[in-house]
């Protein structure tokens, strides 16, 4: 029992050093295999991300207007994950944007310039996510960040869970090499505790709530499809593209549901 409680751990930490900048354990370890069952954590990670940045939100708009505090949770989470799911994106912005072939796209993705289709994806990408925040009032930015983090990854996962790879070797293939039924279980049952918590307490409305997920499943449906048809599965920056658009769609759901139920 103990040793399979540290074991898990080990899965977490490590999951924990591959998506964000924060510093593990010297009793973790690594062994390659452990990776690739790290993905169960994905979500959780997405938690810790949430718990971050829904803190500098949560002190910036204490004495900040509310645009600032979630452009300065934005910043807290992007260096706390070094990037790494925005480099994602754009980095398919450029490939399936400048690439008309199977191999010129994944060539694209893997050069680690910046093109033109990247930069303004990002940036388009990044505003969207500040401004729908932004006209959220406080407790529904903080219970939005505990909502999409998790769920996003989540939805990243599902596509290791049902896709193939589509590349001989990366460095996101030891990760997402396969998860078995219980692995998704693990990362899928991760979600559940912030959103039981968020709709009990009262902070968003459920029909909000399930409006995001919505939004947000639709964003990752449309984006697998999308990748199957044109490089017959997915890679690294695959996933992180899910992940943001998917957590923007989430934002954008939420919005729409207070935005429309509310008299103007």
């Amino acid at each position: 029992m103990i040793a399979a409680t540290v074991h898990q751990s080990r899965l977490f930490f490590i999951a924990l050093q591959f998506f964000t900048r924060i510093p593990i354990p010297g009793w973790v370890g690594y062994e390659p295999a452990w990776l690739q069952h790290a993905s169960r954590y994905y979500p959780l990670v997405g938690l810790v991300v949430a718990a971050v940045t829904g803190s500098v939100y949560f002190l910036s708009a204490l004495i900040l207007p509310s645009a600032i505090a979630v452009l300065l949770s934005t910043i807290a989470g992007i260096y706390l994950t070094g990037a790494f799911h925005e480099d994602g994106f754009a980095d398919v912005c450029d490939g399936f944007g400048g690439g008309y072939t199977r191999q010129r796209v994944l060539e694209i993705m893997k050069d680690s310039r910046v093109g033109a289709y990247g930069a303004i994806g990002i940036g388009l990408l990044l505003l969207l996510k500040c401004a729908i925040l932004a006209h959220l009032q406080f407790q529904a930015v903080i219970a939005a960040l505990f909502i999409a983090h998790p769920l996003s990854r989540l939805f990243s996962a599902v596509l290791i869970w049902r896709m193939e790879y589509a590349r001989d070797e990366g460095k996101a293939k030891p990760l997402a090499q396969s998860m078995t039924a219980p692995e998704i279980t693990i990362a899928a049952m991760t979600t559940l505790l912030p959103l039981a918590a968020i709709a009990l307490g009262g902070w968003i409305p459920w029909p909000a709530i399930l409006t995001g997920i919505a939004a947000g499943a639709l964003a990752t449906a449309w984006l697998a499809r999308y990748f199957q048809r044109r490089i017959g599965g997915f890679t690294g920056d695959c996933l992180g593209a899910v992940q943001q658009l998917s957590e923007v769609g989430i934002y954008l759901g939420i919005l729409a549901f207070i935005y429309s139920s509310t008299p103007h």
